[in-house]
């Protein structure tokens, strides 16, 4: 009983086909830190890179609806001059949100690459359980992501204090600047507290992935029991790899000692090993190995060999030789050419095959 509990608690890592199954799924480890921080660089850069044509489009937007007398005529708001402008503002701001939609991609694609989660797609009528969502609510882990969130506001709400305590002096006077002045002013004010944040957000973002790791290879932990069966499934059951293997042997043992009656001779050790050569008149090979085996099977050999009339010569050396370095339905190598012709020479001419001083194999 204790061995079953301890092969059901999951204390092993998951297996590669656990975590490549767990991806199809959708189910990766991500850090919407990486995401968030993502998303502040582009502002950043934007800021630097954009924000002066930006801010010289949009403070002269500004001052048009400050001074709306270009809107008005006898017959009211002029409409058409009201969509130009708007549109003027939305040209302005479209390729800032493309960017920033690039950016939250690009932060996906850097943690996870491109993942199709085909099972992710689609309506469950679970998730509208009341019950499924407060257990989500209440959980383990979203307290420890709430907690999270309420650590990281007051890190960065205790870094942008610190940043702001210098400029607060400075502050009332942006009102007596021009419009377009004060977009710059707060731009900088803006790019300085994102840098600060950014410093701030690297930490917090390296600590969140490996804290999402952490929690994604635990939660996908195996028990001892699964890691046997995804090997039985994997790599096929030890048991049914034995039993087929042994099958495989027996069928082939079978094929070999059919093919002991047709031999020329049977080499033995004597009782050790037995090697079973064919040689056919005429034929311009070298003689075959046609069966061999050592002990239970090289006492089977022997056996067929006397039922069959096959000729048994004991040859210790030559039998241990001819079994160790000569493959099944392989030719016998060169170096026992001569001893193997003077066995099958006696036994052709014992048999009236061959003339007494005919010429050995």
């Amino acid at each position: 009983m204790a061995g079953d509990r301890d092969d059901g608690q999951k204390t092993e890592d998951p297996s590669q086909r656990k975590l490549q199954q767990a991806r199809q799924g959708g189910q990766v480890a991500q850090s919407r830190e990486i995401t968030t921080w993502f998303m502040l660089a582009t502002t950043a850069i934007m800021l630097m890179t954009l924000a002066p044509q930006f801010a010289h489009r949009l403070g002269d937007v500004l001052v048009v609806f400050v001074t709306p007398a270009q809107f008005l005529d006898d017959d009211g708001v002029i409409w058409g001059a009201v969509l130009t402008e708007l549109r003027g503002v939305v040209m302005a701001l479209a390729l800032p949100m493309v960017l920033l939609m690039l950016a939250g991609s690009g932060s996906t694609l850097v943690q996870i690459g491109f993942v199709l989660a085909t099972d992710k797609i689609g309506f469950d009528i679970s998730h509208l359980s009341p019950g499924a969502g407060f257990k989500r609510i209440v959980s383990l882990r979203s307290v420890v992501e709430l907690l999270k969130s309420m650590a990281k506001m007051a890190l960065v709400a205790s870094v942008v204090v610190m940043m702001l305590r210098g400029e607060l002096d400075r502050l009332p006077l942006l009102i007596s600047l021009p419009s377009v002045d004060i977009l710059i002013e707060i731009e900088r004010l803006v790019l300085r507290l994102l840098f600060g944040v950014l410093m701030v957000l690297t930490v917090l973002a390296g600590a969140d992935y490996g804290y999402q790791r952490l929690q994604h290879m635990q939660s996908l932990r195996m028990s001892k029991r699964e890691v046997k069966d995804e090997a039985k499934q994997s790599e096929g059951d030890p048991m049914v790899k034995g039993r087929l293997r042994q099958i495989r042997m027996d069928r082939a043992r079978r094929r070999m000692m059919a093919a002991v009656p047709t031999a020329s001779v049977v080499i033995t050790n004597p009782t050790h090993y037995a090697v079973a050569l064919k040689y056919d008149m005429g034929a311009t090979g070298a003689p075959r190995v046609v069966a061999k085996g050592s002990d239970l099977v090289a006492l089977r050999i022997r056996e067929v060999a006397a039922e069959n009339d096959v000729p048994v010569v004991e040859n210790p050396p030559l039998a241990r030789a001819l079994h160790a370095n000569v493959a099944l339905d392989a030719e016998i190598p060169p170096e026992h050419y001569k001893a193997v012709a003077e066995i099958i020479g006696y036994i052709f001419r014992l048999k009236g095959k061959i003339r007494p001083r005919a010429a050995a194999v």
